[in-house]
């Protein structure tokens, strides 16, 4: 066999690529298998794993359910997943909704399996996402916007009545890195002082982009962002932002006509000059309302997890947060 040939040479990079990834793991995920003599924790998605990954340590085995390059909302289990997870310890999910596939999932675990869930934003003051208190943008922002949104309320909500992306701000990361670092303890009490003391160190790193955030944010010209889909809530309701969303809670859900020509509007009166869009997800919607209103587009990611590229270049949920932050200062001044 003549392994000259490009088409082998091909096939041997691709089988080198893969197997390397396996070693090294990537930016959404560990390696995907259960791992002896460590804490094995499956995480729903990229933010949990990075912070049982920084918390965890040498310790802890953490399997990333979502791999990178897909959206979260896209996103269904598979065989291999339900038998990590059954022979795994601990389940870490958002919670507040965001894992519609949860109790499915649970069902279909070994019926051996003794695997914890934790919901790790348990203890986040959550965000009402339904209808029931839809208000004008003057309004909310006259009260202060407690909902840190007042666009997107007539669209599906697949969450219910929640808006479950609490990870997006650095305020509601704090207290989700803490219940990790708890669920941890708890589990592997042997390790606590290394777990105590990773905890530290994260919670060091979010309080400082938490207080960059605060300063950065509190005397920018613009408080309004328009973005692709409805995920900044918490965000805008810690650092006094006003969401108006193209799409809803989830990111596949249909604008009407009339919504993209309100916020063409909008953006044109408040004198806006980007509108937002995320990597994970289609930027067509958010090029077409840019366009109608003369405006340009700006990633704001909701850090739902990492692209190839972002992953490949090392970035991590720390290195988006603060691109959020740069990208949300050149739009709001």
């Amino acid at each position: 066999m003549n392994l000259r040939t490009p088409t082998h040479i091909r096939k041997l990079a691709v089988l080198v690529c893969s197997f390397m990834l396996v070693l090294a793991g990537c930016g959404n995920g560990a390696q995907q298998g259960i791992v002896e003599g460590k804490v094995n924790v499956v995480t729903s998605f990229y933010p949990i794993y990075y912070m049982v990954n920084e918390i965890g340590g040498e310790h802890v085995n953490a399997i990333n359910l979502i791999p990178a390059g897909v959206e979260p909302h896209d996103w269904t289990p598979k065989s291999r997943d339900l038998q990590n997870a059954s022979k795994s310890q601990l389940l870490m999910v958002n919670g507040a909704g965001f894992e519609g596939w949860l109790d499915d999932f649970v069902k279909g675990l070994d019926s051996t399996s003794t695997i914890k869930t934790i919901e790790v934003s348990k203890g986040v003051a959550l965000i009402e996402a339904d209808g029931a208190h839809e208000e004008s943008v003057d309004h909310a922002h006259e009260e202060g916007h407690e909902d840190g949104d007042a666009e997107g309320h007539e669209h599906d909500h697949d969450h219910g009545s929640t808006d479950p992306h609490t990870w997006v701000s650095p305020k509601s990361a704090l207290v989700m890195a803490k219940n990790v670092k708890v669920a941890l303890v708890q589990e592997d009490a042997a390790h606590q002082a290394e777990y105590e003391s990773n905890y530290e160190k994260l919670k060091s790193k979010l309080e400082a982009i938490d207080a960059k955030y605060e300063e950065s944010l509190k005397n920018v010209k613009h408080r309004d962002i328009v973005v692709s889909h409805h995920a900044f809530g918490y965000l805008s309701r810690d650092y006094g932002l006003i969401q108006h969303a193209i799409m809803g809670i989830t990111p596949d859900a249909e604008p009407r006509a009339q919504d993209l020509l309100r916020l063409s509007k909008l953006v044109q009166e408040k004198g806006l000059k980007y509108v937002f869009f995320e990597e994970l997800v289609s930027d067509q919607l958010a090029k077409t309302l840019a366009s109608e209103a003369k405006a340009d587009i700006l990633v704001l990611s909701p850090l739902e997890g990492l692209t190839k590229e972002q992953a490949d270049a090392g970035d991590n949920y720390l290195t988006l947060m603060e691109r959020n932050l740069q990208n949300l200062l050149l739009a709001l001044q």
